[in-house]
């Protein structure tokens, strides 16, 4: 039994190496991208058993997804190579501060044709938390089917969901995103939207409003994430509030909601109480914006058990 499965698009990240906008960028160094296997491989580091799947291209940035993946001890035996359609890539510029743009290829990649029909009931059926994102649904209505058919096939099974909204403007409209995602946020038992998507989804600027809005759609527990101000967590007898793990210095903000989902539901798999595991994400949310790139400085459990702030040996 694996202790989580997810799956989504993974693309081919090119990173600019100098800070500033995309236009002045010369060279960039190759990564791996997307939010569902950070999540896994987040998690893998954090010493649990993760599983991740989605269709790439029968290409040499497709094999370099799932070598990178499995390399993290994520198992991938499910992933579908497709030899009709391209591995997506994207592009982004480099900055601490402010908007990061980046440039998607993605349209009519391999992982934009994954349908129902490529979902494993048994495998879902095993795992102790399902992990669905709202980037997958926006991709093709394929896609949008196979999630709600997973999150279906997870709640017959027992299987709790846990989902992150994870807005993407590029990919569909406020009005789109808000529909669809209260539609699949009835299906699940864990929320975790950023005080930003809260208030796209309720129109509720209050977070502790906007988190009871959202519980009221079905799960059992809304965690929002306040960047510089923690994350809050509420459920139906109880409000929990932490504050934010101080980082000296930001390298690159991107992937630290992975981290932080990780984090937490590494809480949860270890009996932590609510802020215990509200703690555990928030250390490893910013530990993740430590370095470049979106996997690479996800942090392993040894590092945790080595900062004075916490344990997680429990």
């Amino acid at each position: 039994m694996l202790d989580l499965v997810t799956f989504g698009e993974s693309m081919v990240l090119l990173l600019a190496e100098q800070t500033g906008p995309m236009r002045e960028a010369t060279t960039f160094r190759r990564h791996i991208a997307g939010a569902e296997s950070n999540v896994a491989v987040g998690l893998a580091r954090l010493g649990h058993t993760t599983g991740w799947f989605s269709r790439v291209g029968d290409d040499e940035f497709g094999r370099a997804v799932v070598f990178r993946v499995r390399g993290e001890g994520v198992d991938a035996s499910r992933v579908i190579s497709d030899p009709n359609a391209p591995t997506g890539i994207v592009i982004r510029e480099r900055r601490e501060v402010g908007p990061i743009d980046q440039v998607y290829y993605r349209r009519g990649s391999a992982a934009s044709r994954l349908s129902p029909e490529d979902l494993d009931a048994e495998y879902l059926g095993k795992a102790k938390f399902l992990h669905l994102t709202g980037i997958t649904p926006a991709l093709s209505n394929s896609c949008k089917e196979t999630v709600f058919a997973a999150a279906e096939i997870a709640r017959t099974a027992g299987v709790p969901v846990v989902l992150d909204p994870n807005y993407r403007s590029k990919l569909w409209s406020g009005d789109e995103f808000r529909r669809v995602v209260r539609d699949l946020a009835a299906r699940s038992d864990i929320l975790l939207p950023g005080i930003d998507e809260a208030e796209v989804l309720t129109d509720e600027a209050d977070p502790e409003i906007a988190a009871r809005q959202l519980q009221r759609l079905g799960p059992d527990m809304v965690v929002l994430k306040l960047g510089a101000e923690g994350a809050l967590a509420v459920t139906h007898d109880e409000l929990t509030r932490v504050p934010a793990h101080r980082l000296e210095r930001v390298i690159d903000p991107v992937g630290a909601g992975d981290a932080f989902a990780a984090g937490l539901i590494s809480g949860l798999l270890r009996g932590f109480g609510t802020a215990d595991a509200l703690r555990l994400a928030n250390r490893c949310g910013a530990l993740a914006m430590s370095a470049p790139g979106d996997m690479e400085s996800l942090p392993r459990r040894a590092e945790l058990e080595a900062e004075p702030s916490g344990d997680v040996r429990r």
